[in-house]
């Protein structure tokens, strides 16, 4: 598992950086300045929580079951948020309305939140 979930912050963090790159080279001359700082934003949130997850997979303390669920909860809030915040920045680019699933980000967040709540949670609750 621990292999699984560092890989996945591997993957999240190097998709990341691309983003990031084409949010600032790519997307100036094809959306506004306020839609590049939105897409920057979950940028960023995306490369924290890669890092995020290098660091759970590392985490001695924690037995396995326990960072499983912080790991899903971590892939499906991160897809969720960082991934419609994408697409919301870059709505003006496509016939489709992406403003219509625009709910799925604060639900994408909530899961962030909840993930390391859960994380701070099993902490202290082991015995370390």
């Amino acid at each position: 598992m621990n292999k699984t979930i560092f890989l996945s912050g591997i993957c999240l963090g190097a998709l990341a950086i691309i983003l990031g790159a084409f949010g600032a080279h790519g997307l100036e001359k094809m959306v506004d300045v306020d839609a590049i700082g939105t897409f920057e934003t979950g940028v960023k949130y995306q490369l924290y929580h890669a890092l995020f997850l290098m660091i759970l997979a590392g985490m001695k303390q924690l037995p396995e079951k326990s960072k499983r669920m912080v790991f899903i909860l971590i892939i499906v809030g991160t897809v969720l948020f960082s991934f419609s915040i994408y697409v919301l920045a870059t709505n003006t680019l496509t016939d489709f309305n992406f403003k219509s699933i625009g709910f799925v980000t604060p639900i994408g967040g909530l899961l962030l939140i909840f993930g390391w709540l859960l994380l701070g949670y099993r902490v202290y609750r082991e015995q370390v």
